[in-house]
């Protein structure tokens, strides 16, 4: 029976998974009679072992009509950048930067039929749209899109979790009035306003504000970053950590109180009542916090745990964490997908696993417990995120009782008494400086490139060894699992070639060049707001993937569509040379000198040549536009080569033209704009692939239709950012070009007509 079980188990979640990993989705139909013959097979043979992995199937059909369901909601192509009058209710807590407001906006009527549910940006600093308020707004609106690299965050499949068909942003609007809708929504924001109110320092306020009402946006970068170098980045938002131990204090306080009245305890056994309260004062926390999807997580979790234990089941606890973990993807199938959902089930089942909790002091099992799950959860760490924090261990140590036991309650607390929110920023204030100490060492953090998914799981194993309770000789089998992990190094081009990741960062450039031994980085990407820029979201993070140590950073010109993300990059290559024609008082120059970017300059690195073709020496002292003293860089090997044009438009193509080799490659300059790729200039590279950088539906335009005709009109093929994802190419197939948005596709991918 406990077998079959199992196996039932087991399918619930394996279908999801199966599911998950398709790159178009079928028919509704299709998965309807799949669901339909599954269970009438499963009546057949009910009696046979075999019936029960016919869940598999099951499960699998029932994702995908779920997924078929959902996207039947979809944005319909044709309304995209059109003006479409939208009366909705503001559905969530905004969040505001200094561009202006983002919201979400639950639609009532509209001119024509949209998504139930639309994510709108407001450009507008008067802007101040709060939750369960009426609008009649006019929006333009686009199909949900985000950058898609390497190793990269999905935005595509978060906005897919979050109900969100559709974005845009806000061209004229006017309030109607307030409702009673989202009460929650309503009490989360006033508590925020409230914090923000009452703490003078926005970064302590914003810290509070996450941990109080979940709005994590509060938290800015430069905490993040601490955070995350330190290992406690999970304490500092809803985590399923803070709502299991809320439900904690919750059960225990009930049982206190309730076996004070003999008649209770009549009626309801006090560990029932805790049980039960225990689990709704979780659920309430998490939906005041936002609801989000680790505290959805948690709550399913901790309800099937309670009615496992109010129905007097006594389950082993690989059946419990099997139970559960069928719940959870039951309830949400694309949680898969997410690095929360394997960190907290894998930290669980190794808890569960190694037997810990069970002897000595409790500062000693918290020891205990902290060093099982770093064990365990460090090869996962560096596999999701291609980063383990080295000072983790003894950060949590201190962090976790101080953020659960003292901040957060605190914090809580000041919900009704708000003197309790100066008490929580002096705590906060003492964990930062802490925290700001640990990050600071010199090596705090250990970056490796990323593993391929066989060598994850290999040291997941490892590390559950080495953490479990078994003999010595077994135990030291999990250091070699480890070592793939840890040690594992990308494929690197070949003596004498070399080759282009044109990352995905929107409307901007940013393309990295390797070679056997070395990396160059040409264009930065652009900044995207004061807290986030594509070095950071994008680069940083490809370049930590790979392994890069990056040689030069080549900046084109001084727009920050190319050097948004420059200081991030800096940051993490402090032996890059940086090579560009920003002028002397441009604030990179205070990070790092720059080498000014001459026609002329050639050097050779593994037998390929980089040599820069403009601008001239005089270019400078005649301080024309940035875009005219962009950087143009050409490699080769002398068999294939690349030409990186920057901005530069038809006046610097001319004059560059009769100059000119043919190219395999092209980075079309300006982003197709039609002030660049001059039919001379097109002529004179006869580029085999033209690579367009350009954000999805960006307001400028690009690339612009005549533009794409001159390209057509010489039959070279032309490649958008915006529908390929990230580009590679190579020098030895200098004809092709991998995209990222083929490789890794998925139906919940974004298809650009």
């Amino acid at each position: 029976m406990r077998g079959g079980l199992a196996a039932v188990l087991a399918g619930a979640v394996m279908g999801p998974v199966l599911q998950l990993q398709q790159r178009e989705l079928w028919a509704w139909w299709v998965y309807a009679g799949m669901a339909a013959a599954s269970l009438v097979a499963a009546s057949i043979f009910r009696r046979h072992r075999a019936a029960a992995f016919l869940v598999i199937p099951l499960a699998f059909a029932v994702t995908g009509w779920r997924a078929c369901a959902y996207q039947s909601h979809a944005l319909d192509p044709a309304l995209e950048g059109r003006d479409i009058e939208v009366t909705g209710i503001v559905a969530a807590m905004p969040q505001r930067n200094e561009l202006g407001v983002r919201f979400r906006l639950e639609v009532e009527h509209a001119t024509d039929k949209l998504p139930p549910l639309l994510q709108l940006g407001w450009y507008d600093g008067a802007a101040d749209p709060r939750p369960g308020e009426r609008w009649l707004l006019t929006a333009r609106l686009k199909a949900p899109h985000g950058n898609l690299n390497p190793h990269g965050f999905d935005y595509e499949l978060w906005l897919w979790e979050q109900g969100v068909q559709a974005t845009g942003y806000v061209r004229e609007a006017r309030r109607v009035g307030a409702t009673w809708r989202h009460p929650v929504e309503q009490a989360r924001h006033a508590v925020r306003d409230a914090i923000f109110e009452r703490v003078a320092d926005r970064r302590v306020a914003g810290i509070l504000a996450g941990l109080v009402v979940g709005d994590q946006a509060a938290i800015e970068r430069a905490d993040w970053d601490v955070f995350r170098a330190t290992g406690v980045a999970h304490l500092m938002s809803i985590s399923g950590l803070h709502i299991t131990m809320f439900a904690w204090a919750a059960a225990a306080l009930v049982t206190w109180a309730w076996r004070r009245s003999a008649r209770l305890c009549l009626a309801l056994p006090a560990q029932h009542a805790a049980l039960l309260a225990g689990t709704g004062l979780a659920a309430a926390y998490a939906l005041f916090s936002g609801w989000g999807i680790p505290a959805q997580r948690t709550v399913w979790m901790l309800a099937t745990v309670a009615l496992l234990r109010l129905g007097g089941r006594a389950w082993p606890w690989p059946m419990m964490w099997l139970l559960v973990c069928a719940v959870v993807v039951t309830l949400d199938p694309w949680a898969l997908m997410q690095a929360g959902f394997w960190l907290s089930f894998v930290a669980v089942g190794v808890l569960f696993a190694s037997g810990t909790g069970h002897e000595g002091s409790r500062a000693m099992r918290l020891v205990r417990e902290q060093l099982v799950v770093t064990a365990a959860l460090s090869p996962l760490s560096l596999l999701l995120f291609g980063q383990v924090s080295v000072v983790g261990l003894a950060a949590n140590l201190f962090a976790i009782p101080w953020v659960t036991l003292v901040i957060t309650p605190l914090a809580m607390a000041g919900v009704l008494i708000a003197p309790a929110w100066d008490a929580a920023a002096l705590a906060v204030q003492a964990l930062a400086s802490a925290l700001q100490w640990l990050a600071a060492w010199p090596a705090a953090t250990l970056s490796v490139p990323a593993a391929p998914l066989w060598a994850g799981i290999a040291g997941v194993v490892g590390g559950a060894m080495l953490a479990m309770r078994l003999p010595p000789a077994l135990r030291a089998l999990g250091l070699p699992l480890m070592l793939p992990v840890a040690l594992w190094q990308p494929v690197r081009p070949p003596a004498g070639e070399f080759e282009l990741l044109a990352a995905d960062v929107g409307q901007g450039n940013a393309v990295i060049v390797r070679t056997a031994t070395s990396t160059l980085v040409y264009d930065a990407g652009p900044r995207y707001s004061a807290e986030s820029d594509a070095g950071h979201r994008v680069i940083v993070p490809l370049l930590r993937a790979f392994g890069e140590r990056v040689d030069q950073l080549v900046l084109s010109h001084r727009d920050t569509d190319h050097t948004g993300g420059a200081a991030a990059i800096l940051a993490m290559q402090p032996a890059a040379a940086l090579l560009s024609s920003i002028e002397p008082g441009h604030e990179l120059q205070q990070l790092r000198p720059a080498t000014r970017c001459e026609a002329g300059q050639r050097w050779r690195r593994d037998g390929v040549t980089f040599e820069f073709l403009h601008p001239r020496a005089e270019d400078y002292a005649e301080t024309p536009r940035p875009n005219a003293l962009s950087c143009v860089l050409r490699i080769s090997n002398g068999r294939a080569s690349a030409l990186l044009a920057g901005d530069i438009e038809k006046a610097q193509e001319l004059r560059l033209a009769p100059t000119l080799q043919p190219a395999d490659l092209l980075l079309v300059p300006h982003h197709g704009s039609k002030t660049s790729s001059s039919e001379p200039f097109l002529d004179a590279v006869r580029p085999a692939v033209a690579l367009v950088q350009a954000g999805y539906r960006n307001r400028f335009g690009h690339p612009a239709p005549p533009v794409l005709a001159r390209y057509d009109e010489r039959g070279i093929a032309v490649v958008g950012s915006a529908q390929c994802g990230a580009a590679r190419w190579r020098s030895q197939q200098p004809g092709e070009i991998s995209c990222e948005r083929a490789v890794a596709q998925r139906y919940w991918h974004h298809k650009v007509p």
